[in-house]
């Protein structure tokens, strides 16, 4: 079986941070900005505290994805690169310029 990746579990331990204190504050009757404030502050904070590990180890993940030695190639990258080389240039993809050309400048 394959594992779930951690900023899954990440995320959704910060929507539970939040959606949980939120939703006692609201059935205790708490005005709804006041809850959504509070709820907001508690999630930040509880994070901060309890999710450490994971933290460290999604910013882990995401830095050797950024910093790759080779980059990450699709099976299908070189086959996508062979058509764009063999597609003839059609007149409309040359370079715009500003100036006149001959043919508009006998006009």
């Amino acid at each position: 079986m394959k594992s779930v990746p951690v900023w899954i579990w990440y995320t959704a331990l910060r929507i539970l941070l939040f959606a949980v204190p939120l939703i006692v504050l609201l059935i205790a009757g708490v005005p709804g900005w006041i809850a959504a404030l509070v709820a907001a502050l508690f999630g930040l904070s509880a994070s901060l505290i309890f999710l450490r590990r994971p933290r460290e180890s999604m910013s882990g993940d995401l830095y050797a994805a950024r910093h790759r030695e080779t980059p990450l190639v699709h099976d299908d990258d070189a086959e996508e690169d062979a058509a764009i080389d063999a597609a003839p240039v059609r007149p409309s993809a040359r370079a715009p310029h500003d100036g006149p050309t001959a043919e508009t400048a006998r006009d």
